[in-house]
């Protein structure tokens, strides 16, 4: 029998919900291009209810405890005397999600002598070193797609939000305020600006098809070419580098994993190549970005506008600059985490769970790493090697605030 630890973040301050706002969600058949919605064999859970949080527990205790396994559920993640790290030494299987990561370090891979799987409950496994994984033959997986439209509606929300100055302007009528002038200084119309994706994939081209409707033009950069039958529906325009992308765009927005290769790819020197008065909005990962740089970049105005809900490390410091730097729309890691996309990273870690102890094949594109190397959608998403410094590195973030 397995010991699983899942790490989920805390519930709301008021307890957890005995009610919600809405009695159902929409029913999907599949997602865009027809992969399938996960596929377990059965769930504990009604669609709509608060998942993520300790009390949810994704809804696998029942059929955990029925088939003989532990599970043990905490938030507590950070640090040497962390539940985590006590629990960790003998789990077989540790959940964790990108919006509360629990870091997977190499030192945290030789303390887990028992360790044979990684599941993230969503999108995004950087919290785990993944050449560790692949050195001790751990199994990392991942829910992918399973919130990939819900991470793509609010990139649109965050583009418009920036470029129509909405955040300021919401806050004046709250505090009573009629204050035009100050609201539309800095305002401007979408229409026929020019934006750009790093990355298309399954959320950078949702980006792009929800955009395509505001009249704007459309650019993309990604090492893996679009059909041209897409390109000319959207009349995108490709970019061979990011580099080559950046300085037509006035939008630019970052869809891609993070790994060695794309850590910090969004620096003092890259940002020069920016529109002067250019957005930025990044959901992905925040260490995509030198934390410095863009603050530097708003403050001169170089950049225009930066928002996004990946930070580094995670749950940011509260004196991380991203809070309190000017003309951004920073909200704490939500994008993926939504009421409807939680009931599919529930029934998706489910299933992985179910192929798992019953020997059966996890699909293709659940995988990131097996046997040994990277594996399914890990082989065309990452590469070898680990990107987040983990919990060492987030622990110096902290000291230094």
């Amino acid at each position: 029998m397995a010991k699983v630890l899942c790490v989920l973040y805390d519930d709301p301050i008021d307890g957890y919900p005995k009610s919600y706002a809405r009695d159902d969600l929409p029913k999907l058949e599949h997602y865009p291009g027809g992969q399938t919605l996960p596929t377990p064999k059965g769930i504990d859970f009604t669609p709509g209810e608060l998942l993520g949080s300790v009390s949810g527990e994704l809804g696998l205790r029942k059929y955990l405890e029925a088939n003989g396994h532990t599970l043990v559920v905490t938030s507590d993640k950070d640090g040497p005397n962390s539940v985590f790290e006590k629990e960790l030494v003998d789990a077989d299987i540790v959940i964790s999600q990108p919006f509360w990561p629990a870091y997977l370090t190499a030192e945290r891979f030789a303390k887990a002598k028992n360790l044979k799987m990684a599941v993230t409950a969503g999108i995004g496994s950087d919290h785990v070193d993944l050449q560790s994984a692949i050195d001790r033959n751990v199994t990392v997986t991942e829910v992918t797609y399973c919130n990939s439209i819900s991470v793509a509606e609010h990139v649109v929300m965050m583009i418009l939000s920036l470029v129509r100055n909405y955040l300021p302007s919401h806050e004046w009528a709250k505090s009573g305020g009629w204050n035009i002038a100050d609201c539309v200084q800095h305002a401007y119309d979408l229409e026929k600006m020019e934006v750009g994706t790093v990355a298309a994939g399954r959320i950078g081209l949702a980006v792009l098809r929800r955009l395509a409707p505001f009249d704007v033009n459309l650019h993309y950069t990604d090492r893996h070419r679009l059909p041209e039958s897409v390109e000319k529906e959207l009349n995108l325009t490709w970019h061979a580098t990011r580099e080559e992308m950046y300085p037509v765009c006035d939008v630019v927005t970052l869809n891609c994993p993070l790994h060695p290769e794309t850590e910090h790819m969004i620096n003092d020197e890259t940002l020069k190549l920016f529109k002067r008065g250019a957005y930025l909005v990044n959901t992905a990962r925040g260490k995509l970005c030198d934390r410095d740089a863009v603050a530097r970049a708003l403050e001169s105005g170089q950049l225009a506008g930066y928002a996004g809900d990946v930070w580094f490390p995670q749950p940011a410091p509260k004196d991380h600059p991203w809070r309190t730097m000017p003309h951004n729309g920073m909200t704490p890691h939500i994008s993926g985490t939504t009421l409807t996309a939680q009931a599919r990273y529930a029934a998706g870690t489910r299933e992985i769970l179910e192929c798992f102890f019953e020997g059966r094949p996890i699909r293709d594109e659940y995988l990131i790493v097996q046997g040994g190397a990277l594996a399914g959608t890990g082989a065309h998403s990452y590469s070898k090697g680990n990107a987040t410094g983990g919990s060492e590195e987030a622990e110096r973030f902290k000291k230094a605030g």
